[in-house]
């Protein structure tokens, strides 16, 4: 969360680019810390739900302008207004960003520098993939201010185990980038200056696969880990048999006895 002064007027809050199959979303208030007001929110659904329908977007990141990946929430913003509609709309506008990012058919990869917290650490948890810099640092201090991380803590306990997501619920104290790995926040730690070039190299090798079949996987991933057990081997089954009849899973089995690199058909 940030109390910090916001950006010039007509700025962009979220700056697009797009090379070789990679979307690059960049949250761009970095004089807020890249705080999600409810314009960067609105942003970036509408390039995620333009992602969905572009074939070119096989893979976004989602990176922070400035000293800062997310620090949150908008705390100037939530108290200008300060109605219960209001806050019900904000806090249903960031489950539906959350959601969107689950839910989009494309992997989503977090490009984590200094601060990730609260909402912003959220975010990370969210992502399919994060990547940090040495120097990133992340919390859900909401505890601190009285305000409990409540919404970033559906992401977090997803996504790392209970005691560890307590923990930083409860004491909103900031863990580095190696304590984040080692507890599953991220997936790798790299020196800053090779951040933005391990997150494309990871982004392009993601992009080299079948669209279809990392729809197929990303989609499946997320819903067999909500089924018990045997429920969730079902499904797996069910998908696995779907998948073998793909024109692409034919290609990429024959290439694979050929010796040779598969062309996708993304179908």
């Amino acid at each position: 969360m940030t109390a910090m002064p916001k950006m010039a007027v007509n700025a962009p809050v979220l700056l697009e680019e797009r090379d070789r199959g990679v979307l690059r979303l960049t949250l761009n208030r970095p004089d807020a810390r890249n705080a999600l007001s409810a314009a960067l929110m609105s942003a970036l659904l509408e390039a995620l739900g333009r992602a969905e329908k572009d074939p070119q977007a096989r893979v976004v990141v989602i990176a922070g302008a400035g000293p800062a990946f997310c620090a949150g929430h908008d705390l100037r913003e939530m108290r200008a207004d300060q109605r219960r509609e209001t806050y019900e709309r904000l806090f249903v506008q960031c489950s539906e960003l959350m959601l969107a990012i689950v839910r989009l058919p494309k992997p989503v990869i977090a490009e984590v520098h200094g601060v990730a917290t609260a909402a912003g650490c959220q975010l990370v948890a969210t992502c399919d993939l994060a990547v940090a810099a040495e120097d990133a640092r992340f919390a859900t201090p909401g505890v601190n201010i009285g305000l409990f991380c409540s919404t970033p803590m559906v992401a977090l306990t997803r996504a790392v185990g209970r005691k560890a997501a307590m923990e930083m619920l409860l004491t909103g104290e900031l863990v580095d980038a190696e304590r984040a790995r080692a507890i599953g926040l991220v997936n790798r730690v790299v020196p800053h200056d090779q951040l933005r070039d391990t997150v494309n190299g990871l982004a392009r090798e993601i992009a080299g696969k079948s669209a279809l079949v990392v729809k197929i996987g990303k989609e499946a991933f997320y819903r067999q880990a909500e089924l018990d057990l045997a429920a969730a081997y079902r499904y797996a089954a069910e998908v696995m048999t779907t998948n073998m009849l793909a024109r692409d899973a034919g290609e990429g089995i024959d290439s694979f006895l050929a010796k040779r690199a598969p062309i996708w058909h993304d179908r």
